[in-house]
This record gives C-alpha cells, structure tokens and sequence, in this order.
C-alpha cells in the first residue's frame, strides 16, 4: 500500500518520478487538510446514517480522521511531501491507522467532488476573517476623519487643486469604497454556499446517500443540483479573487495618495517609524515602503485573476486536470490582499496628518473661483456665463498678481456689475465648505453626519 498509488489497480507501470513531481500538488493544497477533513467526517457521517457503512465503521473512521487533524494541528504530524495531493495524504493515513475499514471513506466520492467542497469550505472560512480586515480598515479611517473634522485640505481633479474640501470629507470617500469590497465578499459568499459533496466524479452515485445531510453538517445552504455543474464550477473561484482585485485596486489608491502626500512637495502626512523604512547609503530617507509594497502587490492580485480566467476559459465539462491550477492564484491573491488590507490599517493607525501644511496650501484662494461663480449665478446670471466671467476675473487676478481677495469691488464690477459687497462673504475656504448644500458633501454639517453614520455601521 505505501509503496502503490491509491488508484494503482488498472496499471502496470508507476508513474514516472518526474511526472510524479509535476502533477503532485500537495505542496500547494496542503493547507486544506482541515477542509478535507471535516469534509470526511461529515461524508462518513452521512454513509453510516444512510446504512451504507455501519455506525462502528463510521465511529472507527472519524476518531482517526480527528486525531490526524488534531495531530497536524499541534505539529506533531506532517503530511508526506511526495503525495499527490492532501487527499490522497489523508486518506492513506487513515488507511495505514485502522486498515481496509479506512478505505470504506471514499464510497460514493470522487476527489472531483471532494477538491470542490474543500475550496467552497476554505473560502467560508477565509472570506469572513478577510471582511473582518476590511471593516478594521474602515474604523481605521473613520478615526482619523474623526480627528480632521476642521482640517481643510486642497482637493484635487486631474492632480490640480481645485476646491477645498474637509481632510476628514476626503479620508471618508474610502468606506463606501471598502463597504462595497465588503458586501462583494458576502455575496460571493452567499453563491458558493451549495455543498458539491455526492456529484462524485461528475455523474452522482448508484448509492442512496442523502447530499443534503451531508450538506447540513457541513452547514451549506443547499447542495448544487446538477452534478457535471458541481465538480465543474469554479466561476465562485474567479467571482473570489475578482472581489479581491477590486479591493487591492482601492487599498492601492489610498497607498498612492498617502506615498504622494508624504513626499517633501506636499508634506501632507507623515508615516511612523512603524511603517517605513530607511536607505541603505542616504541617511536621511524616511521611505513610504509599506505602502508602496501595498501598491506593487496589486499586480499579484490581477495576476491571479487572469491566470484563472485564462485556465478555465477552454475546458470541456467536466473535470479536468487543469483545474489542479486553481488553488495557487486562489491562495495568493486571498493571502496578498489579507496582508495589504492588514498593513494599510497599520500604516493609517501609525500616520500623522500635517493640518498647518495642508491649510498652507490651500492659500491659493484660486481655489475658490467655483463660488465666485455660484455668487454670480445666485445674483441671477445664468451658471455658463458665469462661469466664464469668473475666468476672465481669474486670468485677470493672475495678471495682476493677486488674489481674489485683493481685487477690489471697482475692479469686480468692471467684470460684472452683479459683484457687491457681500462677495467678500464667500471668498474664504471655511466659508466654501459651510456653504455646501448638497447631501454627501463636504460641507461640517454633512461631513459630521457621515461620521455619526459610519459610527452607527462600525460600532
């Protein structure tokens, strides 16, 4: 038996040692043992109530099964690293612990169906903690929004000033970005809960098992009900990692504008000695390194995706061996994206915003031409002319060499004559913020109750 592939009985020959390599891919899906197991357990379970196998062979099966994942658990065991897989690993030492009995396990299964559940009962594991990351995240962010309720900061278009906006306003664009991420991750969640177990290789079974108990002690929803679509789905795999490019595309956005604004040119943020690194020859460098690994690391997380997309875009049902390549840009692109969400939270918790060097540059009170032609459009000038002479007002300041401000109520009038002497009311960065109306703005008032409401979904 040690010496024998499990499935040994039709050949003459072994497999070659060098193609034994190349198939084997227990180095890779190894860490489903747990999965395979409980997947077992609730398999056995479910033959003995069935009066397939008797209740002692079950008890026999699942009191080994147990002390094998205790075992590997506690480090005292270790799967052979020249099995095929972590089925074949777990079954033969099953086998080697309480003899033929043990192969009784594999009745009405096929490792097609069994790969199948073991995915679907990692990711209903991993998929939750992952949310959990993402939601640390978000509090993360929430308390430095918290904390810039009156910070005003330059906001950006087209990496050009353009009006001012609360710190705090800009910090919670990403939550909704992030409860987005979160929500996908359930609803992929939500369509992977069907159990595959009972499909066996892909036609089902002449034995009368009963897939929804098994289902129910594995605690799925439902089972597929077609057996080809069950050992041959693996849209829940791409729908995954998607979820996760998606997420590590948001975490590189805010990577980036942290990396931007630490930089000497805008000096908007400083990260902690925590979450940066130094330079091997120039001793002053404080290098933004965490976060630009975050940024770098994206490019795994797209990786992954198309290399899965492009494994399952050609194959015929059912199963195929290609689909042995699944497991790889899965396990990456969960680990690279629970990782970069994880460093993010520590780089947001470990970073100081500079509130005087962000207020400095909002000076350039060009920044309020937008209400220079709000106030003209309030006076009754219809918004596209008012727009226009509110650049002709701007290239003339510019001309001047100075700022709105400073133009006096003579010159404003030679523009228009709607100019009077209220305008000075709006030519201030606090005065554009108080000013907004609109619902999600970055007026205080909204600003506040974005806060009060992320409050209410993190607490």
């Amino acid at each position: 038996m040690k010496n024998e592939s499990l499935w040994s009985g039709r050949f003459r020959k072994g497999l070659h040692p060098l193609a034994k390599r190349f198939s084997s891919s227990i180095a890779i899906d190894a860490r489903l043992y747990a999965e395979d197991i409980t997947g077992s357990i609730a398999h056995i379970t479910m033959l003995a109530s069935s009066s397939i196998v008797s209740q002692e062979e079950c008890h026999t099966i699942v009191t080994a099964l147990e002390a094998i994942r205790n075992e590997i658990e506690n480090g005292a065991l270790q799967l052979n690293a020249e099995e095929e897989d972590v089925h074949l690993a777990i079954e033969r030492l099953l086998i080697e612990r309480v003899g033929e009995v043990g192969g009784k396990l594999h009745t009405a299964r096929s490792r097609n169906d069994q790969v199948a559940l073991d995915e679907r009962l990692y990711l209903k594991k991993v998929l939750p903690q992952l949310q959990r990351s993402v939601r640390g995240l978000q509090v993360a962010l929430l308390t430095q929004a918290e904390a810039h309720k009156e910070t005003i900061v330059p906001g950006y278009t087209h990496m050009q000033h353009a009006q001012p906006v609360l710190l705090a306003h800009h910090l919670l664009a990403y939550l909704p970005m992030l409860d987005r991420d979160h929500e996908r991750l359930g609803d992929c969640l939500r369509r992977l809960d069907t159990s595959p177990l009972g499909a066996a290789a892909f036609a089902g079974t002449s034995f009368p098992i009963d897939r929804e108990h098994a289902a129910s002690l594995l605690g799925f929803s439902g089972v597929m009900l077609n057996s080809i679509d069950a050992v041959s789905a693996r849209d829940h795999l791409v729908e995954c990692i998607a979820d996760c490019s998606i997420l590590a595309m948001h975490l590189s956005r805010l990577a980036e504008e942290l990396v931007l604004w630490s930089t000497s040119e805008f000096g908007f943020v400083e990260m902690g000695d925590e979450v940066t690194t130094g330079s091997s020859i120039m001793p002053q460098k404080k290098n933004p390194d965490m976060a630009e690994l975050v940024r770098g690391k994206t490019g795994k997380v797209y990786g992954a995706l198309v290399a899965l997309l492009t494994t399952m875009k050609a194959l015929p049902l059912a199963y195929n061996r290609d689909m042995q390549e699944d497991k790889e840009p899965l396990f990456d692109a969960l680990d690279t994206v629970g990782d970069c969400t994880t460093i993010m939270t520590l780089i947001l918790e470990h970073s100081h915003f500079q509130c005087e060097r962000m207020e400095r540059a909002c000076e350039n009170d060009m920044l309020l031409a937008t209400e220079i032609a709000d106030y003209l459009t309030r006076k009754g000038m219809p918004f596209r002319s008012a727009h226009t002479t509110t650049g002709q007002l701007i290239a003339y300041a510019e001309n001047q060499k100075k700022a709105l401000a400073a133009v006096e109520l003579a010159e404003l009038k030679t523009f228009s004559p709607l100019f009077e002497g209220d305008v000075s009311d709006v030519l201030s960065n606090k005065a554009s913020i108080a000013a907004k109306r609109s619902l999600g703005s970055t007026s205080y008032q909204s600003v506040t109750e974005q806060i009060v409401y992320w409050q209410n979904i993190l607490k």
